[in-house]
C-alpha cells in the first residue's frame, strides 16, 4: 500500500476514529492527541500491512490510549490532599443539601408545605400567615416535626 492509499484512507476514516477515541477517553483534545500518534505509528507500518487496515489501526488506537492512560497514572501524583470535611465554599454540596430540604419540604401536606414556604421563604410573620392559611402554628409545629426527622437535613436549615 502507498502513501496515496494512506492519504485516502485517513480522509476517510479520521472522523470515525476520532469518535471511538473520544469514547475512550471522554475528552477531545485527548482523542484528537491519541488519533494522530496512532495514524503516526500506522503511517510507519502501512507498508506491511497486507490486509484489513481499519484492524489494524483500530488496535493502534486502542493500545496507544492504553499506553498514555497508564503513563498518565504513573507519573500524575495529586498535589493536594483531600479534605475529610465538606468545604464551606463547596457549591456542590450546597446544592445537594437544597435539593434534599427542597425533596423534604415537597414531602409535606400542601397546607404544611404552604406554611413553611411563606414562613421561612417568604418571610411572613404567623401572624401574616393566619391571615393567608388559617390555623398556622399547629400546621407549622407538624411541617417542623416532620422535617426535623428528615436525615437528610441539617437541623440549622429547618429551625430559624
Amino acid at each position: 500500500m502507498d502513501g496515496r492509499w494512506f492519504d485516502s484512507f485517513v480522509v476517510h476514516r479520521y472522523e470515525r476514529l476520532r469518535h471511538s477515541a473520544f469514547l475512550l477517553t471522554g475528552d477531545l483534545g485527548t482523542a484528537e492527541d491519541v488519533v494522530q500518534s496512532a495514524l503516526a505509528k500506522a503511517w510507519v507500518a502501512w507498508g506491511r500491512i497486507k490486509s484489513n487496515p481499519d484492524s489494524y489501526v483500530y488496535r493502534i488506537l486502542v493500545n496507544t490510549h492504553i499506553s498514555w492512560w497508564r503513563r498518565k497514572w504513573r507519573h500524575e501524583l495529586p498535589s493536594v490532599d483531600v479534605p475529610d470535611h465538606p468545604d464551606p465554599h463547596d457549591f456542590a454540596a450546597e446544592v445537594e443539601r437544597r435539593q434534599a430540604l427542597l425533596t423534604a419540604i415537597g414531602g409535606l401536606s400542601r397546607r404544611q408545605r404552604a406554611i413553611v414556604v411563606l414562613h421561612y421563604f417568604e418571610q411572613l410573620t404567623l401572624t401574616q400567615c393566619a391571615e393567608v392559611l388559617g390555623t398556622v402554628k399547629t400546621q407549622l409545629g407538624r411541617a417542623l416535626k416532620r422535617l426535623r426527622v428528615d436525615p437528610e437535613i441539617q437541623p440549622a436549615e429547618v429551625e430559624r
